[in-house]
């Protein structure tokens, strides 16, 4: 007969926790939301698609995590599996919540006609649900944040969740940058690209860093690195701040209103002031990020 040298072969802690019923809830939901879309709802053009691929997505990683927890498989993984599970849990909630926005405003209508009375009910049935999985991820952003004087990874602390939300709005400007905003039309405006693009990849690297746990291996102090960097963000968003809406919304380089002859979604200067929008949302962000970051240090190991 066999004795048993270690711990329990299966975690069920991973599905009966707060984070575990979590999970759970938004594999449901996932699940629901993108089986409803396909059977009957239907989806199309690009919004569509983004919005399937978000709860498709999500929920594959989502069913990953669980099993990884369950069965002990992730302590096989070279990665933090506290930073890749708080990194994901943060860049689902904006995905999810950004789909939960998109589906019902292009495909959800109160009336039956052209559509029909059965596709209209799944499509709300599919927006319903796409809004409590926003709700399930929110809540386990909500439950593996870190809190004061709590030994956590890093991406679960304040700077860590902002570095996902600062690349996911940085991913909203490039969206907008290629929907004719004729970037290119002033070198200052090229300027302020690559001041987006700058931030954007090393932001990137920064999370990926502390998703695989190698930021003990790099010869220069990681964490003061990020900070330094962080300061260099705000610097070159305050720049482009000031240069983007001036190059664009100045009547002696662009137009202070919207040209009345502007087709709906192919406008240039709708395009600009999205990306002038969102240039002061990363801003802010990232002054956030710098105050918060200053009191942190890097557990790369959690």
């Amino acid at each position: 007969m066999m004795e048993s040298t270690g711990g329990p072969y299966l975690n069920t802690a991973a599905v009966t926790s707060p984070v575990g019923i979590a999970r759970l809830l938004q594999m449901t939901f996932g699940c629901a939301t993108f089986s409803l879309v396909a059977h009957q709802g239907g989806f199309s053009a690009a919004y569509g698609t983004f919005c399937m691929f978000v709860w498709t997505f999500c929920f594959a990683i989502t069913v990953f995590i669980i099993t990884c927890e369950f069965t002990h498989l992730h302590s096989c993984l070279s990665i933090s599996w506290g930073n890749f599970t708080a990194a994901f849990a943060m860049l689902a909630t904006l995905m999810s919540v950004t789909a939960a926005v998109i589906y019902p405003l292009y495909f959800v209508q109160l009336g039956c006609y052209p559509i029909g009375c059965e596709v209209r009910d799944f499509r709300i049935a599919a927006s319903v649900f796409a809004g409590l999985l926003f709700i399930a991820y929110a809540a386990e952003v909500f439950l593996t944040r870190a809190k004061p004087g709590q030994v956590t990874s890093y991406m679960a602390t304040i700077s860590g969740l902002l570095k996902i939300v600062q690349a996911f709005v940085a991913c909203i400007i490039f969206g907008a940058l290629v929907n004719d905003s004729q970037y290119s039309k002033y070198v200052a405006t090229q300027w302020c690209v690559a001041v987006y693009s700058f931030c954007f990849v090393v932001t990137v690297v920064v999370v990926a860093f502390s998703v695989t746990g190698k930021t003990a291996l790099l010869w220069f102090p990681f964490e003061r690195s990020v900070v330094i960097y962080t300061f260099g963000a705000v610097l070159l968003y305050v720049s482009a701040a000031v240069i983007w809406p001036v190059f664009c919304f100045d009547s002696k380089y662009g137009s202070p209103q919207r040209p009345g002859l502007c087709a709906k979604g192919k406008c240039p200067w709708d395009s600009q002031l999205v990306i002038a929008i969102f240039t002061y949302v990363n801003l802010l962000l990232y002054i956030v990020d710098l105050a918060y970051s200053q009191r942190i240090r890097f557990v790369s190991h959690l």
